[in-house]
């Protein structure tokens, strides 16, 4: 009886060995990359800290914050990779809010994501309004939290080496600088969030061409629902009109998407 125990045990210590090895080469390999910053701001001890830690083990370096003065001080030293914000931060109902507006203004590419435990479709809009790239709730599971960060990042550098044709789309009054994320109208800067900045890119790339709001989720590499999308239009009209109150290229095709007027 022993050794039948002693054969079923073997191959699984062989397994496990392996498996510690494999971890162990795959720790090695990340300690030569520069670690992604991930903020998270959530009041809530318990869920910061299991944010933290899950996040730690994937290989990113994490800093918590309890309240949106500590978290707004800490950006304006220096700028995270990435924010996971919550709403209501402890006395203040809408901190959040005020936190992504801030950390906007910084940065028009830094990804935000909401984590929070208000779904309503009221705040929903205004987070992403407000400049968010992303918004969730607390019922979402880790693994997919985990996927949706990895989907931001890679976002932020993909096509990092464009051809010269691709990196510099010129169209009347528009200029698109792909290699720096930049768009110009009548040589006045627009001031787009990543999310925003890819859907005009593939608007623009094909002026006259209808795209989907499935083909605008595809080319920022988002995965949200058709009002989120119309939110995000909506956010990228009015920024344009604020340069210039004739702005009219992006035209609604009801029923199927949107396109860049030639």
């Amino acid at each position: 009886m022993a050794k039948k125990r002693q054969c079923v045990f073997a191959p699984f210590l062989v397994h496990f060995l392996l498996y510690s090895q494999h971890i162990k080469t795959i720790h090695i390999k990340r300690n030569k990359v520069p670690m992604k910053r991930i903020a998270i701001v959530e009041d809530e001890i318990a869920i910061r800290e299991n944010y933290s830690d899950v996040l730690i083990k994937h290989g990113y370096s994490v800093q918590g914050y309890d309240n949106r003065l500590d978290a707004l001080t800490a950006f304006q030293e220096r700028l995270p990779d990435l924010a996971i914000i919550d709403i209501g931060l402890q006395d203040e109902i809408d901190g959040g809010f005020s936190l992504c507006q801030s950390l906007r203004a910084m940065s028009s590419t830094v990804p935000i994501i909401f984590l929070t435990a208000r779904d309503s479709d009221f705040d929903t809009v205004c987070g992403l309004r407000m400049g968010a790239d992303d918004y969730l709730t607390k019922d979402i599971s880790l693994p997919h939290l985990i996927a949706r960060i990895a989907a931001l990042f890679r976002r932020s550098e993909v096509m990092a080496t464009p051809t010269e044709q691709e990196s510099l789309i010129e169209r009347d009054s528009l200029t698109i600088d792909q290699n720096r994320m930049q768009v110009f109208w009548k040589h006045q800067p627009i001031e787009l969030t990543v999310t925003e900045f890819w859907m005009i890119y593939a608007l623009a790339k094909r002026p006259g061409h209808v795209k989907s709001r499935d083909d605008l989720m595809q080319a920022a590499q988002v995965v949200v629902d058709d009002s989120t999308i119309t939110s995000h239009v909506k956010r990228i009209r009015k920024k344009f009109v604020q340069c210039d109150n004739e702005f009219d290229y992006i035209h609604t095709v009801y029923g199927m998407g949107y396109r860049w007027g030639v």
